[in-house]
């Protein structure tokens, strides 16, 4: 054993004991007489000291020469230190050391391996193996395993069975691009890497496999939005004989295990929301409910005055921000540049200040009076010292441009308390959305998802009104989960393939092997799949999946540490019988 303990284990109690400690060489103090070397491992720091009177001249020597990050083992006597770190669990003890060894020397890191370094993004994800050794990456790491195994621990409680899905598939339409994987042995034939274990956990549920799970990886082949990553892991979950009801009930369970567990919280209110009403209030489908700002809509009390830009509004609606009548000129300009940019598109913002004395001030008063203003501050649920914001245009782009405003609102004023959780179902989807480009309807989740029992008829007179049996999962204004009841009959599949533009050889040519299944038995089944890196990052006080991961890509979807995605050479692209056409 290189090691009799670790850096983060000795106490006062172990004082006059002999030990041995291995890990890196996080700095060293060199006093000329005394030298001091901070040891670190993964569980925590030792001190380790040097001194002319007790530590032999070529030790000494030795110890000088250590730089940051050699891998070294000592061995020496646990003392009381002189001068104690409260900071420290190993504060009140050191090492006297009797034996040094060089395990490892180390050039000098590019970046200090410290909470607070000075590495950019970039160069730690180069050298992301050393960024792991700072505590705010490793402790993520930490907190990622502790959330798994209380996942693992409770569905394994419910009676779920864990089960293995394959990697190499057969490429389905499930909303993104696969990755594609030639095939040596079958020329000219492609895998697909999953997107989900969608298929293949329904037939699970064909297979009598009731209460099923996964931790599992899938791959998306998309343009990356902010904080995404082309491979990313799922809890994905499928149940047999349930309703929709059910399904929700054991997640809330799930959701409220991992709270406790982690954070010692109790959440008793799951509230649920349609699809509908959260678009309406919130301005997306995902709203962090922590705060208010819901939103007011104002044609009725805007557009019976000479106000063009109202008139001419499908949609005016207006958020109360509390306490924003604090806001000076330049701040509240400062809110009309920031809507104003390309990412946000807004062409400008009207607003009216409640005033203390229950007057009102507003960037428009020449067309509204203190009762037109009055009736705003009524509608958004304004009190006095508040701002009402209010913007118009075409329904669907204000209201996604006020809930970028809220949020941003929210993040400035610090109404998004990390340590504060707040969960909410979004339910009744629609079950299909149009697409401008290929002027036709696609699922809004997949194909699998059942249309609600009594809007099946509509698919044929208005598609684009028939619900969904489709749930999300919010949390903190972060979709952490979503899934659906689906369709476990052959006719009704069928008719969902004929509605999204599949001819049946197209759906017998994808999909036969599911078809094929549902004629021998196929239970009522729905499921359920959480996003493990996003779940994981929001139990964790953050928005941010990349520093749960332990090798994260970049925004372009590289792996800059190991140059990943890369060229192949000519004798592997014989062999798949590929050839490569750049344009």
């Amino acid at each position: 054993m290189y090691r009799s303990h670790h850096c983060g284990q000795l106490r006062t109690s172990n004082i006059n004991e002999e030990v041995t400690l291995s890990g890196w060489v996080q700095k060293s103090r060199d006093k000329g007489f005394v030298i001091w070397v901070d040891l670190r491992d993964r569980y925590g720091i030792t001190q380790l000291i040097f001194d002319a009177e007790r530590t032999p001249e070529t030790m000494m020597t030795m110890a000088k020469s250590l730089g940051r990050e050699f891998v070294i083992q000592v061995t020496g006597t646990v003392i009381e230190r002189a001068s104690k770190n409260p900071n420290l669990k190993t504060g009140d003890i050191e090492i006297l050391v009797s034996k040094l060894t060089v395990l490892n020397e180390a050039n000098v890191p590019p970046f200090t391996i410290e909470d607070q370094t000075d590495g950019g993004e970039e160069l730690r994800m180069k050298y992301r193996y050393l960024d792991i050794r700072r505590n705010p990456v490793k402790n993520n790491l930490i907190f990622r395993h502790k959330v798994t195994q209380e996942v693992r621990s409770y569905l394994s409680s419910q009676e779920f069975i864990e089960v293995e899905t394959p990697y190499l598939i057969k490429s389905t339409p499930e909303g993104a691009r696969d990755f594609v994987v030639p095939s040596r042995m079958n020329e000219g034939q492609f895998y697909a890497l999953p997107q989900s274990p969608q298929t293949f956990k329904q037939l699970l549920m064909v297979g009598g496999m009731d209460k099923y799970f996964q931790i599992v990886k899938c791959f998306r082949d998309e343009d990356l939005r902010a904080d995404r990553q082309p491979e990313f892991t799922q809890i994905d979950c499928e149940m047999a004989f349930v309703e929709q009801e059910d399904i929700l009930n054991i997640f809330e369970g799930l959701t409220r295990h991992l709270i406790k567990s982690i954070h010692g919280k109790d959440i008793t209110s799951f509230p649920r929301m349609t699809y509908d009403d959260a678009l309406k209030t919130y301005g997306n489908d995902k709203p962090d409910i922590r705060f208010g700002m819901k939103f007011g809509e104002l044609n009725a009390a805007t557009q019976h005055k000479e106000f063009g830009v109202f008139n001419s509004a499908e949609l005016v609606i207006g958020i109360a921000v509390p306490g924003g009548n604090s806001f000076t000129r330049k701040e509240i300009d400062g809110i009309i540049n920031w809507l104003k940019r390309p990412q946000i598109g807004a062409l400008g913002m009207i607003y009216s200040r409640c005033n203390d004395d229950g007057s009102y001030k507003s960037s428009v008063d020449k067309f509204y009076d203190q009762d037109d203003l009055k009736k705003w501050g009524e509608i958004t649920g304004a009190q006095s010292g508040d701002l009402v914001c209010v913007l118009s245009g075409p329904t669907d782009k204000v209201r996604a441009q006020l809930s970028a405003l809220r949020m941003e609102l929210a993040e400035r004023l610090g109404l998004r308390n990390p340590k504060e959780f707040a969960p909410l179902w979004v339910t009744d989807f629609p079950l299909l959305e149009w697409d401008e480009d290929s002027k036709r309807y696609h699922a809004m989740h997949h194909p699998f998802t059942a249309p609600k029992p009594d809007q099946i008829k509509l698919l044929d007179t208005d598609p684009g009104a028939v619900k969904a049996n489709a749930y999300d999962l919010v949390l903190n204004g972060n979709e952490i989960g979503g899934g659906s009841i689906r369709i476990h009959d052959k006719a009704t599949q069928a008719l969902m393939f004929d509605h999204l533009g599949f001819t049946p050889d197209e759906a017998k040519e994808q999909f036969g092997f599911l078809m094929n299944a549902f004629e021998y038995g196929a239970p009522p089944h729905g499921g359920l799949a959480f996003g493990l890196d996003r779940l994981v990052a929001i139990l964790g006080g953050q928005e941010t999946i990349r520093d749960f991961i332990a090798f994260p890509k970049n925004n372009s979807g590289r792996d800059v540490m190991i140059d990943a995605p890369s060229a192949i050479d000519d004798t592997q692209l014989n062999e798949l019988h590929l050839k490569v056409n750049l344009k």
